[in-house]
C-alpha cells in the first residue's frame, strides 16, 4: 500500500489530523529517524489536537459572542477598575463553567462588563464548553421568532443544556410579560446546574423593581443571588479612553 493510499484511507475515516500529520512526516526526512511507536504517538496527538481545535472553533461560532476575540489573558488590569488581575485570573481559571456558577458583572456603561463576559465565554469555548451570548434588550425579538416558528419549547431546552449562558445588558430595558416569563424559565432551568454570566448597569438592589412582578422577582432572584459571585467594575468609560488610542487598541467595553 502506498503512502497516498494510507492518507486517503485516513481521510475517509475522518481522521484528518492524522492524515495531515502523516503527510508532514513524509515531507520531513528527519521524522524517519523516530521509532514506529514515537511516530504513531505523534499522529494520534495531532488528531486529538485537531479535533479539539475544530470543536473549539465550532463552539465559538455557535456562541455568537459580541467580542469573539476577547481573551482572558488580555485583561486590562488598571487599578481604577476595581478588579485586580490576580482575582480576575483566579476566577477565569476556576471551575465556574462546570459548577453551575452565577457571575454578575456590574458597573457603569463602558467599563468593560461585556468584554469580560465574552472573554470568559471565549475561554469556556476553548475548554470545550457550549456557550451562548444573549442580549436581553433583544429577547423580545428572539421570542417573537421562536414563537412564530413553533420552536419556543425547543429553544428553551437548548438554552437549558448550554453550559455557559451570557445574559448581557440585564436591566437596560423594561421587561414585558412574555420576556419576564421566558427569563424566569431560563433562570429556573439553569439555577445550580449551568453557569450563567450576567452584565448589568443596574445595581442589584434595583433588580426586584425592574422585574416588576413581586412573586416572579422573588423566585428569580432567589435562584440567582445567594451563591452569585459579584464583580463591581469602576472607573471611567473605556470606550472614551479608546478614542484616544490607535484602531488596534484592545476593545474591553
Amino acid at each position: 500500500m502506498t503512502h497516498n493510499q494510507t492518507i486517503a484511507q485516513l481521510q475517509e475515516l475522518r481522521l484528518q489530523g492524522m492524515a495531515q500529520a502523516l503527510q508532514r512526516q513524509l515531507e520531513q526526512p528527519a521524522s524517519t529517524e523516530l521509532g514506529f511507536e514515537q511516530r504513531l504517538a505523534l499522529l494520534v496527538q495531532h488528531e486529538i489536537d485537531s479535533r479539539h481545535d475544530r470543536r473549539s472553533a465550532r463552539l465559538l461560532k455557535q456562541a455568537s459572542l459580541k467580542y469573539a476575540q476577547a481573551h482572558i489573558e488580555d485583561f486590562d488590569a488598571r487599578a481604577s477598575r476595581g478588579l485586580e488581575r490576580a482575582r480576575w485570573m483566579a476566577l477565569a481559571l476556576s471551575d465556574w463553567a462546570t459548577s453551575g456558577a452565577t457571575i454578575i458583572l456590574s458597573g457603569a456603561t463602558g467599563c468593560g462588563k461585556t468584554w469580560l463576559a465574552c472573554a470568559l465565554g471565549q475561554y469556556a469555548c476553548r475548554q470545550g464548553h457550549s456557550t451562548r451570548y444573549l442580549r436581553l434588550p433583544r429577547l423580545g425579538e428572539e421570542l417573537g421568532l421562536v414563537r412564530a416558528t413553533g420552536t419556543y419549547t425547543r429553544w428553551l431546552g437548548k438554552l437549558a443544556k448550554t453550559q455557559v449562558l451570557i445574559l448581557d445588558d440585564w436591566g437596560l430595558v423594561a421587561l414585558d410579560a412574555p420576556c419576564r416569563e421566558a427569563l424566569m424559565e431560563i433562570i429556573d432551568d439553569r439555577a445550580g446546574n449551568r453557569a450563567t454570566l450576567i452584565t448589568s448597569q443596574l445595581p442589584v438592589d434595583h433588580w426586584h423593581a425592574w422585574i416588576d412582578e413581586p412573586a416572579v422577582a422573588d423566585a428569580m432572584l432567589d435562584r440567582l443571588l445567594p451563591q452569585a459571585q459579584r464583580i463591581v467594575l469602576k472607573g471611567e468609560s473605556l470606550r472614551a479612553a479608546r478614542t484616544k488610542k490607535t484602531p488596534s487598541s484592545a476593545n474591553q467595553s
